[in-house]
């Protein structure tokens, strides 16, 4: 199920008039806008503005052109992204130490349930270079000797492997705007609680330290805001009084690696909508496909009353007790 719509990204200084401008070119040219987000962070503008290309009164290539030459006058980066561009969608992978997230994917990638390819795994250390070799999948490692990420050398990756989605698969460092801002919607992270409870680091160790009984992990879009994107897919598990940090952990990887997976499978099959900061799931999209929370049978177990409404319902009672008063 894959929406027949050309993505248009804009990334450079921020300027007045750069929406106009695109915009004006697309309408010259029959083309339908269907959505357009923009923002300004660090100096840095950025738009992505999806469109209904299929009757557009001139080609792929003279719009591409047009666009790249609008882009060069306004001194700003502009991307088109066709639909027909490529069969198969691309994910570029990145990972810090712990494997088993990559795991997951690569697995799935092998039985042919993923969806997509997996063209390039990103390190800001080389841990994980043996696992990506396992695949025959290229690896390469941007950190330097305290995994301090180039994030010029990730935008020459992404670009050179021509990459449609990122996953971060415990990937211990926060993504600077230059990237964040040029793949917006298409960064899915994994973080190690439910969110918005205990964001950033050592989050298993806030939730041991807060005495928690339910922890979990959450799946999410990444956005410039660390662990504020928009959540797809979560999972919880028990903390017992005596889990030790070494325990909890055992317990929330698989959950990490499951939710992970779900998350991607339902970007790939466009199953996703994303509204002011909201991920829903789409009309066409039944929602028994996936999981997203708790799995049905600890749905079941919820008890399902009392709930509000015992007052009114007794006042209704009341009502249709009372004697007649209205006269004869």
């Amino acid at each position: 199920m894959t929406r027949e719509l050309t993505e248009i990204t804009v990334i450079g200084g921020d300027k007045t008039g750069l929406i106009a401008n695109v915009t004006t070119l697309l309408f010259e040219r029959g083309i339908n806008i269907e959505d357009l987000d923009q923002a300004v962070r660090e100096g840095i503008f950025r738009m992505t503005l999806h469109a209904d290309t299929s009757s557009m009164t001139t080609s792929p290539e003279e719009l591409r052109e047009a666009l790249t030459e609008l882009g060069d006058d306004l001194g700003v980066d502009i991307r088109v992204r066709f639909p027909a561009d490529r069969g198969t969608r691309e994910i570029a992978v990145l990972v810090t130490k712990e494997s088993h997230c990559l795991e997951a994917l690569f697995e799935a990638w092998a039985n042919d349930d993923l969806g997509a390819d997996i063209s390039v795994v990103i390190g800001n250390r080389s841990t994980l270079e043996p696992l990506a070799d396992h695949y025959d999948v290229p690896f390469h490692d941007i950190g330097d000797e305290k995994g301090t990420a180039n994030e010029d050398r990730l935008l020459e990756l992404l670009e050179q492997y021509d990459v449609d989605l990122i996953v971060l698969a415990r990937y211990m460092r926060i993504l600077g705007p230059k990237v964040v801002f040029r793949y917006e919607d298409r960064i899915i992270n994994i973080h190690p609680s439910l969110l918005p409870a205990f964001p950033g680091a050592a989050a298993y160790r806030q939730a041991k330290e807060e005495g928690v009984r339910i922890a979990g992990v959450t799946a999410h879009y990444v956005t410039t805001d660390l662990d504020q994107g928009p959540i797809i897919a979560q999972r919880a598990f028990d903390v017992p009084d005596d889990a030790t940090l070494d325990e909890i952990k055992t317990r929330g990887q698989p959950l990490e690696a499951d939710a992970l997976l779900e998350a991607v499978q339902l970007h790939l099959n466009d199953a996703l909508t994303v509204h002011r900061g909201r991920t829903s799931l789409r009309e066409e999209v039944s929602s028994e496909e996936y999981q997203l929370g708790l799995t049905r049978e600890a749905q079941a177990s919820n008890p399902d009353r009392p709930v509000d409404g015992i007052v009114d319902a007794l006042d209704v009672s009341k009502e249709a007790l009372a004697p007649d008063q209205s006269e004869d």
